[in-house]
């Protein structure tokens, strides 16, 4: 009897000591990085890479007026929008796609967002692109690509309130057609109208007028934006359109049908579905120029609603759910062998220079589609088996967590996050002393003389921006040479926005499960 009473009160402890265990691993888990914080930091980032007039609630204090002059010289006010990355040239297609993913991700996780005490900021981010593509398009036909171009402002390391640089301004027009970048901005404005429809109903039909006006033009005026021969060929070495601008167009369409519930523009999505590309690429990469996964998880997104319309392209919808599950199987490495690469530390890794841009979007579309599994009862079919709706929101909380600094070199790739970040950043205005400091002029030639060599840190953190990332072993050097892994660009911080808010809720699901664990042991 009295072994019995032994054993019971040892397996009771076992049993008591794996629920210990249990709780300190969920509350380890919880506390594994501040979603919160990172979310707060990204916002940060937007605001440093503005160009323009200054508002008076600027945060990023180390940054001042810039680019008073631009459009001037072709008789446009061109002030304001954002600079891509380090240098100080306004190129449009990577701008209008950054706005597209900050809209996207409010209209997923507004709440989300909102119970951190972001909306605001995240409505500012956005408004800030939007303001600046309103200037730009200037009449139906007429949208302003550029200001400045990258051969002559990459001669200089300045401030951007130093500029010294050409700041000529390109357009794209019936002559000089530019149907991808007519098409992203589209997009960009469209979304975004969603974005503003109940708080600024005014400004979102203004954005929508211009985002119905640039997708007619875009799709009468056929063309790529970076032909040599006219429109904007500077663009060429730097924001190539490779993919052409058949996915942008798609994209357009898809984003209008969302903003406004016209039939019409579903039909486009539909009837150029296969000549377009839509159903026919299988891709394994989201970003600035390769549109197609994106449209493709939204087209899946359709198949959810129970309206007609949908129901009566439902076959078409679904040839789009197959191409989108392509890519999502080939992030998770389940598609037998057409797998994206992972590094060993287990970050995707698509390919050398700034890698961190692929991550970042392929994070935001695993998570919405795992939102779109759980709420419509499915699983996601790989070729390596059945995948749940938890799987794949673990996996982009893996490289959500990654970039935050849980991997082989215990650095967050999230500037200003976490106690071991990049401190020399490939970025004009964070590595010279503040303009707000000293308003010395630094010349042209002067910046790299005096600062970019420096081995010191920069002397201004550009808190939130995702630099460029590790290599395909998970080495990274924090050199403010080494552009290939240390520049930052809107796009790459874009996408986060949504996932933080989406993995701010579960942690506070985890921490509300952990505590009632708590309470029961």
């Amino acid at each position: 009897m009295e072994k019995k009473r032994k054993q019971h009160q040892s397996f009771r402890f076992a049993q008591q000591w794996r629920l210990l265990v249990l709780i300190l691993s969920l509350i380890s888990a919880s506390q594994a990085h501040n979603y919160t914080d990172a979310l707060s930091k990204s916002l940060l980032y937007f605001e440093a890479q503005r160009s323009g007039r200054l508002p008076h609630n600027q945060r990023v204090v180390w940054r001042d007026h810039s680019g008073l002059t631009d459009g001037l010289e072709q008789g446009v006010d061109l002030v304001g929008g954002y600079y891509d990355a380090g240098d100080h040239v306004k190129f449009g297609l990577p701008m209008a796609f950054t706005v597209t993913m900050l809209s996207w991700g409010v209209i997923e996780y507004r709440n989300e967002i909102g119970s951190a005490g972001e909306l605001e900021h995240a409505l500012e981010a956005i408004k800030w692109g939007t303001d600046y593509f309103i200037k730009a398009h200037t009449s139906p036909n007429v949208l302003w690509a550029e200001v400045g171009d990258g051969d002559t402002d990459h001669y200089c390391w300045q401030r951007p309130e130093d500029m010294t640089t050409s700041r000529q301004a390109y357009k794209v027009d019936e002559s000089n057609p530019g149907s991808d970048l007519a098409g992203e901005t589209a997009a960009a404005m469209a979304a975004a109208s969603i974005v503003f429809r109940k708080t600024n109903p005014h400004y979102s039909h203004l954005l929508l007028h211009h985002a119905q006006q640039l997708f007619e033009f875009g799709d009468k005026y056929r063309g790529k934006y970076d032909e040599e021969e006219g429109s904007v060929g500077v663009v060429k070495k730097y924001y190539a359109s490779v993919s052409g601008y058949m996915d942008e167009l798609l994209w357009a369409a898809l984003w209008l049908y969302k903003a406004t519930d016209r039939e019409e523009y579903l039909k486009y999505v539909i009837t150029k579905a296969h000549c377009f590309g839509g159903i026919g690429w299988a891709i394994s990469e989201f970003s600035w120029d390769v549109k197609y996964a994106g449209l493709q998880i939204i087209a899946s997104q359709l198949l959810m609603e129970e309206k007609h319309k949908h129901k009566k392209y439902s076959h078409i919808l679904e040839k789009y759910r197959s191409k989108a599950e392509f890519y999502l199987c080939s992030c998770l490495r389940k598609n037998n062998g057409s797998d994206v690469d992972h590094t060993p530390g287990g970050l995707i890794y698509i390919r050398q220079w700034n890698n961190m841009q692929y991550v970042s979007t392929a994070a935001f579309l695993l998570t919405v589609y795992s939102d779109f599994l759980r709420n419509s009862n499915q699983n996601l079919s790989c070729h390596g088996g059945s995948v749940g709706h938890e799987e794949l929101l673990r996996f982009a909380k893996s490289q959500v967590d990654y970039i935050l600094g849980s991997n082989p070199m215990n650095m967050s790739y999230l500037v200003g996050f976490g106690p071991k970040y990049p401190t020399r950043v490939h970025h004009r205005g964070a590595s010279i002393v503040s303009y707000r400091e000293n308003k010395g002029f630094i010349g042209c030639t002067q910046g790299y003389d005096n600062w970019y060599g420096r081995p010191e840190p920069n002397p201004n953190i550009i808190i939130g921006a995702l630099v460029g990332g590790p290599d395909c072993q998970d080495n990274f050097m924090d050199e403010r040479g080494n552009y290939v892994q240390t520049e930052a660009c809107t796009y790459n911080t874009a996408p986060l926005i949504g996932v933080f808010g989406k993995l701010l809720q579960l942690e506070e699901n985890e921490d509300g499960q952990t505590q009632n664990l708590v309470a029961s042991y």
